[in-house]
């Protein structure tokens, strides 16, 4: 028959090895940490609670009020939230940047608005376009004042070309032209007495020559008479 402490010894023994495979028990998570959620820079100013599906909270961040408080000044709440609720999301953002634009003009100018900026941008377009129509006229002014002088150089080239050329051909021709046949000459003198038989002895057709010079006379083949004493004692009349 056992003893009752080898009992207690074999219980404990059984205990601890069924507790040794046993897993461990499931070890809880942390439970999450609470996210503070800003409101947007338009409910803010609104002093009221932002939403989570808020309209206006992906357009108007916390970090910039004064581009909701731009718009609100000129629009109003109501209105913009109306207006993005009508466009479809792709559209919201342009719809926002223009009505920012537009308040910050109005301020500007609450007469004309973006209106009076547009004006002043085409007068500058106008007067650029203008300036820009003068010098491509002013261009092309010297593009074809640049052609013609091109051209007078051009010819001036070929007129120098052309006469360089020209000079050798004319000398040697010059060159090769005979001389002329020698002419024979009456020769009269003082005794000759058909010059100083009387003072109306005429001229043979004006022409005199005097050591190979030839002198014209101003006289009348038909009758112009000459004084003797106004001709040299020996000349030649051509034969």
């Amino acid at each position: 028959m056992e003893s009752p402490s080898s009992e207690t010894t074999a219980t404990t023994t059984t205990n601890s090895s069924m507790s040794s495979s046993s897993p461990p028990p499931p070890t809880t998570p942390p439970p999450p940490a609470a996210t503070v959620v800003s409101p947007c820079a338009a409910c803010k100013i609104l002093r009221r609670r932002c939403a989570e599906k808020c309209v206006l909270a992906p357009y108007f961040p916390p970090n910039d009020p004064m581009k909701f408080t731009t718009a609100h000044r000129v629009f109003g709440a109501s209105n913009i939230i109306k207006l993005l609720q009508e466009l479809p999301e792709a559209q919201r953002g342009d719809a926002v940047s223009s009505m920012v634009y537009e308040a910050k003009a109005r301020l500007r100018d609450p007469v004309y608005g973006s209106a009076g900026a547009i004006c002043h941008l085409q007068n500058q377009v106008n007067e650029l376009q203008a300036q820009l129509a003068v010098a491509q006229a002013e261009l092309l002014n010297l593009q074809l004042r640049h052609a013609h002088l091109m051209a007078i150089v051009y010819m001036d080239n070929n007129n120098n070309h052309n006469h360089n050329h020209s000079l050798p051909s004319s000398s040697s021709s010059s060159s090769k032209t005979p001389p002329p046949p020698p002419h024979h000459h009456r020769v009269l003198g003082d005794g000759d007495g058909e010059m100083n038989s009387g003072p109306s002895n005429r001229l043979l057709g004006g022409f005199l020559q005097e050591e190979n010079n030839v002198v014209v006379l101003e006289s009348d083949l038909f009758g112009t008479t000459t004084n003797n004493n106004s001709l040299p004692a020996s000349f030649i009349i051509p034969g």
